[in-house]
């Protein structure tokens, strides 16, 4: 039980975790506390999105729709690693779920995990996660295919223990969407017992005395690497850049890696942009997974140096 961190503290606790932060416009001010109380919170909700891409899911995240306006989280976890935040305060994302599971974690007295729930949104004796709980959703279709890339498992877990630590919470007060609510599944793809292990082993030890990660801004005018020529792929190159490609593909849903992504050109890379290509709307030989300058300047790959 707390008072919900100021988004100044929220912002230095992500820092102080070596969490990559994009901070999106208004988020400081984003909430639904209009329409419910916000606090005190007892905890850290993880979920999926059910949807591809970043940007889209970011947008998804932060408007809503007509039945459940946003935000629907405070942050939106990509595959790349980033946390985008969207929201300060109350946010449309656990809704009603069972007081038994509230009052254990409170307690923190449960074994590797709550009991299961027996309430949901509706339900007579459901009780408001959103005035209660922390939402990040992550970027997963949810179908138990898709990949949690290691940058991205990475991300939930620093997030997960930098609110945990703000707080003084332990790893406990970290639950999944499926965990709260009887009808839930989310996440699907990794188990939050094998989460709450590693923010347990985080919160044991100091962060990382490394400077923090700056915030990343999502306004002005960022620099994107230039199209660096067929013939640069072609040689199959050992190069950073190709790792920033790859982060990028990751990040738009268009992934056939196993590892990595990692500097060196390989034929995980060119399946991967070819599934970018696809979703671009090329086909045949025009996807066959080389890059030219047109896709390559829609995919948008943060600059960096050869």
């Amino acid at each position: 039980m707390a008072t919900p961190l100021t988004a100044d503290q929220l912002l230095t606790a992500l820092h102080a975790e070596g969490v990559r932060v994009v901070e999106h416009p208004g988020w400081r001010t984003h909430h639904r506390n209009h329409a419910g109380a916000w606090g005190p919170v007892h905890g850290v909700m993880i979920h999926h999105t059910v949807s591809t891409g970043t940007a889209s899911s970011v947008a998804l995240c932060a408007k809503g729709y007509e039945q459940l306006p946003g935000p629907l989280c405070h942050g939106v976890i990509a595959k790349d690693g980033t946390v985008h935040l969207i929201g300060n305060g109350r946010a449309n994302h656990a809704g009603g779920g069972d007081p038994a599971v509230l009052r254990h974690v409170i307690a923190q007295d449960y074994g590797d995990r709550p009991p299961a729930p027996r309430e949901h949104q509706g339900s007579a004796g459901a009780v408001d996660g959103n005035a209660r709980f922390y939402g990040f959703e992550c970027v997963n279709l949810g179908d138990g295919v898709d990949p949690w890339p290691a940058a991205q498992l990475d991300a939930i877990e620093r997030a997960s223990a930098a609110i945990c630590r703000a707080h003084g919470w332990s790893a406990k007060s970290v639950i999944g969407h499926l965990e709260w609510s009887d009808w839930k599944v989310d996440p699907r793809g990794f188990t939050m017992p094998s989460l709450r292990a590693r923010v347990a082993g985080r919160l044991g030890t100091k962060p990382a005395p490394a400077k923090p990660a700056p915030t990343a801004p999502a306004t002005g005018t960022p620099r994107y690497q230039p199209f660096p020529g067929a013939a640069f792929f072609t040689a199959r190159p050992n190069s950073p850049i190709v790792t920033a490609m790859g982060r990028r593909l990751v990040a738009e849903g268009c992934s056939a890696y196993r590892v990595g992504p990692g500097p060196r050109w390989s034929e995980a890379d060119r399946l991967s942009y070819a599934a970018w290509q696809r979703k671009l709307g090329y086909r045949g030989a025009d996807a066959d997974g080389w890059p030219g300058p047109a896709s390559w300047n829609a995919l948008k790959v943060p600059y960096t140096t050869r």
